[in-house]
């Protein structure tokens, strides 16, 4: 075990990679700090985070404040003696903690910053039909997601590939590009890289925000190309959403995870539905049809389109809103 004393904060599955590398390398890890338990699903029983979850297998000392300011939890801290901190997927800190350890704190950050600070970089960079995106270590300073760049690791986005998809991945790439940068801290021998210095001239950086309702509601009146980014961005989770609308006018709402788009020019309104009831659902959008491949009633599980036209049956005249 190396001699280096590692403080881990982490919530979702995301952490759990770089924290088990981490385990997986004899890393000292001295403390391991989540989101206390919260209560969820329809008994509202309490549920652990991932990252809890792990560290209770792992035998590893766990610390679930409430409040980062809080002068018990920062005593609590302190008396863990890090060297470093390490931040993945977790909230925003305080300086008092992350200026705490004599070497840092660093995060890992789910884009290639200085593109896409903020909570939901995967998402973004998928919607917004990027060719490549990747992930980032760098130091925490006080503007969120603006500190120095100590390494990056790109990856290729393909084009009907999902947020979800390439979430899994970057999970994997950035759990190797945090043992890279806790080797090479240990070293001494590492980059800092100021981020606007990675920005090209006439770049546009882009952000990306929280994700909202609004952001999920497909606009049929778009091109065809926006709006399967739009799917794939969400899809599994917030998921894009539209409503179908009968000819007595009765909407029914629906999730829609995967489509596939039909690129051209038609004679059909915008947001109109074309099926055969039984293989394929298509909507018309301006500059062609966006055909939908797995979907989810409210209240119903996930189903391939098949499956729902058996049961629900389409019928002349029905639109998408």
């Amino acid at each position: 075990m190396t001699d280096l004393r590692i403080v881990f904060m982490g919530t979702p599955e995301f952490a759990v990679a770089s924290l088990d590398i981490l385990v997986q390398n004899n890393y000292n890890i001295v403390g391991v700090i989540t989101v206390p338990d919260k209560p969820a699903g329809r008994g509202q029983q309490l549920q652990q985070s991932a990252v809890k979850k792990y560290a209770l297998e792992k035998g590893l000392h766990i610390l679930q404040p409430e409040k980062l300011k809080a002068e018990e939890f920062l005593n609590e801290l302190r008396a863990l003696k890090a060297d470093l901190q390490i931040v993945v997927a977790f909230r925003m800190l305080p300086e008092v903690v992350w200026s705490m350890p004599r070497l840092g704190t660093f995060n890992l950050h789910g884009s290639l910053l200085p593109q896409y600070r903020g909570a939901a970089p995967i998402n973004w960079a998928v919607m917004n039909g990027d060719k490549e995106t990747g992930v980032s270590t760098f130091f925490l300073q006080q503007e969120i997601d603006t500190g120095k760049i100590i390494f990056r690791e790109k990856t290729a986005i393909g084009e009907n590939e999902t947020a979800g998809e390439v979430h899994d991945r970057l999970m994997n790439i950035g759990a190797s590009l945090v043992l890279k940068t806790v080797q090479a801290i240990e070293q001494n021998n590492y980059p800092q890289v100021d981020q606007s210095e990675l920005i090209a001239q006439g770049e546009q950086v882009k952000h990306a925000p929280k994700i909202f309702k609004e952001d999920c509601r497909i606009n049929w009146q778009d091109t065809v190309d926006r709006i399967h980014n739009q799917v794939r961005g969400l899809s599994p989770y917030p998921a894009a959403y539209t409503e179908l609308i009968s000819t007595d006018d009765k909407p029914v709402s629906m999730k829609v995870f995967h489509t596939e788009k039909e690129s051209g020019s038609h004679g059909q309104p915008v947001g109109s539905i074309l099926s055969d009831s039984k293989t394929y659902l298509k909507v018309a959008a301006k500059d062609g049809f966006i055909k939908i491949t797995e979907l989810q009633l409210a209240g119903k599980k996930r189903m391939p389109v098949s499956e729902f036209l058996r049961g629900f049956q389409i019928g002349k005249g029905w639109k998408a809103l």
